[in-house]
């Protein structure tokens, strides 16, 4: 059944914090803004996490990706630049955030206008939830991630549309079929992730749009497939994704895009001074800026902006989505087949090879999950455990080091009396750690 939520009256305001707007438009000075890919230097060192990267066994980049070499170098350029602070190093440090809109525009076809910068993921799906007024309806899959359901949630009863939950039809949570169903005539909006968090499963957006046609928005939660894989991201009427995950950013900056052909569908909700053309006017209010930089509250965290531009600058150097999605799949296909040789379960075993982004999730019969999870932590092999299943997010950078720490842990779970593993690789540095977490603990993670 779908639950129909309505409008009720306003709380306490519990709203998000706002977001950035641009800063002044400088162009940048001769200088690394944003530092160049370094290839092979992304791969990780066998070993316990130290300055040069993750453990081998690091598979959890669907949970956090840890910083690559160009995010660091471009931290602590941006960083220097805060911390002297002469007028032409301000120039330069608010000059990021231009630097990697341009580059965002690059990855995702879009303008550098329809490009804004988010502080996350989370702020910016409420930045669109503020601006997109009711009446209306927007539909949201019951399953999706929490991120993409508060924002709408929160703004219900505070002018926006209505929310109505779609019950998934097994473990595709949305699919055109299914959205054709629910095309009532008050829907105006549909929000999905691009991949699901738990099974890794790729949305259709190019089908989903298709169904939607040109009157009702695509919103679409891109953060666990911006960096991964290819997306359809041309079927997005907004789209929003932080850097934290696939990007290996860290925190504080999303991308937020607002194509030009729904601008007129969305009211600076969360807009401030920032986002309007004349900031220091004598008199308020003042036009909004055009683009996405109109909803937007503040100027953003500029080293985060350096950030996020150079680690789209690296994926675009590296290849782009498709060359690194390519090197991800397989990596996943191969940690999964070691898993099935084990006896396991996969979750959604059936998808075709574009179907499924850099997620693979299992489960062991006859083995309690905890006691999986620990034991591959036990390993060396960095994971995400959810309820019964396992989940596995690999990188550009794993290594075939990853598939043995695997394969020698669920070979010793599934043969305790058996002490070696045909495939048992020397490992001197996958140590287990002390009082291993069992179970990710809650954090602001997907």
């Amino acid at each position: 059944m779908n639950d129909q939520i309505h409008p009720r009256a306003p709380e306490t305001a519990t709203c998000a914090t706002p977001g950035p707007a641009l800063g002044p438009a400088h162009a940048p000075a001769p200088g690394p803004a944003h530092a160049p890919a370094l290839g092979p230097a992304h791969a990780p060192a066998p070993g316990p996490a130290h300055a040069h990267g993750p453990t081998a066994g690091y598979l959890d980049h669907a949970r956090v990706g840890p910083l690559s070499r160009p995010v660091t170098t471009a931290l602590a350029t941006a960083t220097a630049l805060a911390t002297r602070a002469a007028p032409a190093d301000i120039d330069r440090l608010f000059a990021l955030g231009d630097a990697a809109r341009v580059s965002a525009a690059r990855l995702l076809d879009a303008r550098p206008h329809e490009i804004a910068l988010a502080p996350s993921t989370s702020n910016g799906l409420f930045t669109v939830a503020a601006a997109l007024h009711g009446p209306g309806t927007v539909l949201v899959p019951r399953v999706e991630f929490p991120a993409n359901l508060y924002p709408w949630l929160r703004f219900a009863g505070r002018g926006g549309p209505d929310v109505r939950l779609v019950d998934p039809v097994g473990w595709r949570h949305i699919t055109p079929d299914l959205l054709r169903r629910h095309l009532t005539p008050d829907v105006t909006a549909l929000t999905v992730s691009a991949v699901d968090s738990l099974t890794g499963y790729v949305a259709p957006l190019a089908a989903l749009k298709e169904v939607l046609g040109p009157d009702r928005l695509l919103i679409v939660d891109a953060i666990q497939g911006l960096g991964a894989v290819p997306l359809e991201a041309d079927a997005a009427d907004v789209l929003v994704g932080g850097g934290q995950k696939w990007l290996r950013a860290g925190w504080g900056a999303a991308l937020l895009l607002i194509r030009d052909r729904c601008a007129g569908r969305l009211a600076p909700g969360l807009g401030g001074w920032a986002g309007v053309t004349d900031p220091f006017a004598a008199r308020h209010p003042a036009p909004p800026l055009p683009g996405a930089a109109a909803h937007l509250a503040t100027n953003p965290d500029f080293p985060a902006a350096a950030a996020i531009g150079a680690a789209v600058d690296d994926l675009l150097d590296r290849g782009g989505p498709a060359a690194v999605g390519a090197r991800i799949r397989a990596t996943l296909g191969e940690l999964l087949d070691r898993a099935r040789q084990a006896g396991a379960d996969v979750l959604l075993d059936g998808l075709g090879h574009h179907e499924r982004a850099g997620i693979g999730t299992f489960r062991l019969p006859g083995h309690d999950p905890a006691t999986v999870h620990g034991a591959l932590e036990a390993a060396g092999v960095i994971a995400t455990r959810r309820g019964e299943w396992i989940r596995l997010s690999p990188h550009a950078s794993t290594t075939a080091v990853a598939a043995e720490l695997l394969a020698d842990a669920l070979h010793t779970l599934t043969h305790p009396n058996t002490l070696t593993h045909p495939h048992t690789l020397t490992r001197p540095n996958a140590q287990s750690r002390p009082n291993a977490q069992t179970q990710e603990p809650i954090c602001p993670t997907t």
